[in-house]
């Protein structure tokens, strides 16, 4: 009698669900987000204590087949101009992401180590790895509820790395993404940090439509232990084209050094 009762609680609880985790990540990886983009994108990162630093970058992405290719260039302030960071996002789960950061006062391009993508990038609370996009097979995905945030119905799943390799570039033992049901954005997730008991959260603060295509505007992440907040950084994007005219050629590590 037991375990007809558990048998029939699982097959209700699957039920709930129309679709699977695996499904919505797919298509959360596979939803338009544009090609051959400009932008102009403002960085504020904030410390403990309340101060505020602010950064200004150009930002080009282009579209390689199923590839990503992302290039950003600091303008302002003086302490960071002509910084350069440019990223290869693979498709392929199998093959590594590159990543390359140029530094004016050494003049010299450094590549981004594997073993160094879950440290911070330029100082803010996204990673090196949070600036690529996760291989869908890498995680397992299970959907917990579908809770409505801000008006807007959403589910809400815990991802889980398959490896260790994976656990290690990203920093993530596990992350609690809320996706739109409507149209597939994450607008919420937390993530756990393998270091330090720490948690990391996520959150789109400005969504809009450009040309047709569902684009972030304003996404913030915050890093907490306990109730106290270490840090939070604040990413806003404005000035944003798609379509424009960008050459494969352009996204090159001497383009990094050559600068803008």
């Amino acid at each position: 009698m037991l375990l007809k009762t558990l048998l029939i609680s699982v097959l209700t609880l699957t039920s709930l669900f129309a679709i699977t985790g695996e499904e919505i990540a797919q298509k959360v990886h596979d939803r338009d987000e544009g090609d051959n983009i400009t932008s102009q994108m403002r960085m504020i990162l904030i410390d403990k204590n309340k101060k505020k630093r602010v950064r200004d970058l150009k930002v080009f992405t282009k579209n390689k087949g199923e590839d990503t290719l992302k290039m950003m260039f600091f303008l302002r302030p003086a302490d960071v101009k002509d910084t350069a960071f440019l990223t290869y996002d693979y498709e392929d789960s199998s093959k590594d992401d590159d990543q390359w950061l140029y530094l004016p006062a050494l003049q010299k391009v450094k590549r981004i180590a594997s073993s160094d993508k879950s440290s911070s990038f330029m100082g803010s609370d996204f990673t090196y790895s949070d600036m690529t996009s996760r291989n869908v097979k890498d995680y397992t995905y299970k959907i917990m509820k579908e809770p409505t945030i801000k008006g807007h119905k959403t589910w809400q799943m815990q991802v889980t790395p398959k490896s260790e390799k994976t656990v290690e570039e990203t920093g993530y033992t596990k992350s609690i993404v809320f996706v739109r049901e409507d149209n597939f954005v994450i607008i919420q997730a937390l993530n756990y940090i393998k270091a330090g008991k720490k948690l990391k959260y996520m959150m789109v603060k400005d969504l809009e439509k450009v040309d047709g295509i569902w684009t972030v505007k304003e996404m913030q992440m915050i890093t907490k232990k306990g109730k106290k907040t270490l840090h939070k950084s604040i990413f806003k994007f404005s000035n944003i084209k798609y379509n424009q005219d960008l050459d494969e050629s352009f996204f090159t590590t001497r383009s990094l050094e050559k600068g803008l």
